[in-house]
């Protein structure tokens, strides 16, 4: 069959160009990747041999070999696992289809600096092997399968396939090496890498076909803790996660008792960037008496907790057991309930150092939150974990600080949503809380606006907004220094305020649900607030933009009696009654309002004109 030549996919060549035009410490490492994918390999065909024993036939041994020609100056990692057929190695080797791809290489690029961690994230270790190969060339038969074929490439642009004559089944990667590489061509070179980087890998690894392998070839989950060192776990989470960071967390345990399980788990040092893809699934390989299973056992890991990479070997789930049964296993939602009590402990503990959970939090409190709103049974333990931005400070506070700083007279965890905790940290709702010394957490991801409602209470304090109606803050006092500013506020008399209230609404109709004097504001005239029983303010915009709304509802208009604005609003209200110049400035205050909140203008034209009149008139009373 002739050759048949194809272009890489663009985010396949940009991968590409940045891992081959960036200079590594630790180029060694692509030896780690192909082994490790020779693994993976393995796994696959031994758990797909169990209910066909057909596929392995006599080749039962899977094993894993590294072998170096110092003449033709290359080096071969080869598997005996389930091989590749030509679409696969087509799809595995020439795309990267990935949501979010494109739009994660355009910021390694702007960074104009290519880090290895950051390209760890794709799980497509192969492309490392470009680091110190000029061409690669992989043959693979699938197993089951009478066909072999052939794939290879110089890494620019483009790659090859063509039927081979292979006639074992596997993968077989050949690197051609760059000039300068010949020191990874010595047995002891390569022995060391192997040592150092795949000892935990459960399958021998024969060198340059000696019979003793160069590892242990023994399950790393399965020795004791006690003998394992701290690097040794690195690498086998180098290993299973595909990565190049170090992990944050690492849980090592065996559960005994009714039912007996080992999990060796890790919390990732960096966030994936497709950790919000709804297609991503969880990274823990479920084993069972050490034969690989699935790496995507629904029910074995919440979806809160989809950033754990690990292993989890079980010694009570059927050997036979199929992904299918997998689903409504009662055995796995006990392993399940024992892994998510574990790891919300651990995580527990490893909040004690508030430096390292910081990062953490910064890399998967999001997703952690969606546990608060979903699993009402780990809820409380969520909580614990939980941090947040707030006003007291930058640093992230827990509810165990907020609840313990609350004012006397405060009854409720404040809280307010939006998409930036900075411009939240300065908006008009929060005027009245700030000078009453009222701390306010600042919610930012999407889950946010969700999981306040589903908890509703914490510590028998309940989660309010500060974008609602109706909130009650007399009973808090001003805090130091706020109270003779305040009292130094002249207020609109309440005759001349009414009035302005009833004009305001008579100007505004239907747009506002109600017109109320505030107790809220300080510094500005106006803000809009949520009803009790409406959907809140920056809940309203999600579901708006996803559709999930057609027409917002109306809002609340508060304003503030103490504002020189309004009080001067009240005064002509109550002299001169209804003017198209007080309707004028009610519209622009709710307009004002809008913006605020990071609403647009329902009526840019409109909003022109009153400013345009309003300003004109401004500027020729000053001249009269």
């Amino acid at each position: 069959m002739t050759e048949e030549r194809m272009s890489f996919r663009a985010e396949v060549s940009r991968l590409l160009d940045i891992v081959v035009h960036s200079l590594y410490s630790d180029k060694e490492i692509f030896l780690r990747e192909l082994i490790s994918n020779a693994s993976d390999a393995c796994d696959k065909l031994r758990y797909e041999a169990l209910t066909m024993p057909e596929l392995t036939g006599e080749d039962t041994d899977f094993k894993i070999t590294v072998d170096a020609d110092p003449k033709a100056r290359t080096i071969t990692v080869a598997d005996n696992g389930i091989g590749m057929s030509r679409d696969e190695l087509i799809e595995n080797l020439g795309t990267i289809a990935r949501s979010g791809t494109s739009a994660f290489l355009e910021k390694i690029e702007e960074a104009k600096k290519a880090d290895l961690t950051q390209i760890g994230q794709f799980g497509v270790g192969f492309y490392s092997a470009f680091m110190v190969a000029q061409m690669v060339e992989v043959t693979s038969r699938k197993a089951g399968s009478a066909e072999a074929w052939s794939w290879h490439s110089d890494g620019k642009g483009e790659f090859a396939v063509e039927e081979d004559d292979r006639t074992t089944r596997g993968t077989s990667v050949t690197l051609y090496l760059k000039q300068g590489e010949d020191q990874l061509l010595k047995e002891d070179t390569l022995r060391l890498i192997i040592n150092r980087y795949s000892d935990h890998i459960a399958l021998p690894v024969y060198l340059n076909g000696n019979d003793k392998p160069t590892n242990r070839a023994a399950a790393l989950w399965l020795r004791n803790k006690s003998e394992i060192t701290a690097e040794q776990y690195k690498e086998f989470y180098h290993h299973v996660a595909h990565a190049f960071e170090e992990p944050a967390l690492t849980a090592h345990w065996r559960a005994e008792g009714k039912i007996e399980y080992t999990a060796l788990l890790f919390v990732p040092g960096m966030r994936p960037f497709d950790l919000f893809d709804p297609k991503r699934q969880h990274g823990v390989k479920l084993y069972v008496k050490r034969v690989f299973i699935t790496d995507a056992a629904e029910g074995l890991v919440p979806n809160y907790l989809r950033f754990l990479r690990g292993v989890i070997d079980s010694e009570d789930l059927p050997l036979n057991v199929s992904r299918e049964m997998l689903q409504h296993n009662p055995l796995l939602a006990k392993i399940r309930q024992g892994v998510v009590r574990r790891v919300l402990g651990d995580l527990n503990k490893f909040a004690d150092d508030k430096g390292a959970y910081a990062g953490f939090w910064a890399n998967f409190g999001a997703v952690v939150k969606e546990g608060v709103y979903e699993d009402s049974e780990h809820r409380e333990e969520l909580l614990k974990l939980a941090r947040f931005r707030s006003t007291h400070g930058e640093e992230l506070v827990s509810l165990a600080d907020y609840v313990g700083r609350m004012k006397e007279g405060q009854d409720a965890i404040y809280y307010i949503n939006g998409d930036d905790a900075d411009a939240l940290a300065r908006s008009p709702h929060l005027e009245g809380f700030a000078a009453r010394g009222i701390e306010v957490l600042l919610l930012t991801d999407t889950v946010d606006d969700f999981w306040p409602g589903a908890v509703d209470a914490y510590l028998d304090k309940k989660f309010k907004s500060v974008t609602r109606a109706g909130q009650d803050l007399s009973k808090i006092a001003p805090a130091d220094g706020e109270k003779d500013k305040t009292a130094a506020k002249e207020e609109a008399p309440a005759s001349d305020l009414s009035s302005l209230i009833a004009l305001i609404k008579l100007a505004l109709g239907d747009k506002v649900k109600d017109v109320r004097s505030s107790d809220r504001l300080t510094d500005s005239p106006v803000c809009l607030v949520a009803d009790e029983g409406d959907v809140d303010l920056h809940l309203e915009r999600f579901l708006k933009q996803h559709n999930q709304i057609r027409t917002p509802s109306a809002r609340i208009l508060e304003i503030n009696p103490r504002h020189t604005l309004i009080r001067k609003m009240a005064e002509r209200a109550k002299t001169g009654g209804a003017s198209s110049d007080l309707d004028d400035i009610a519209w622009l205050l709710l307009d004002q309002a809008r913006l605020l909140d990071g609403e647009t203008v329902t009526d840019p034209q409109g909003f022109n004109r009153r400013l345009g009149d309003v300003l004109t008139k401004v500027v020729f009373a000053e001249e009269k």
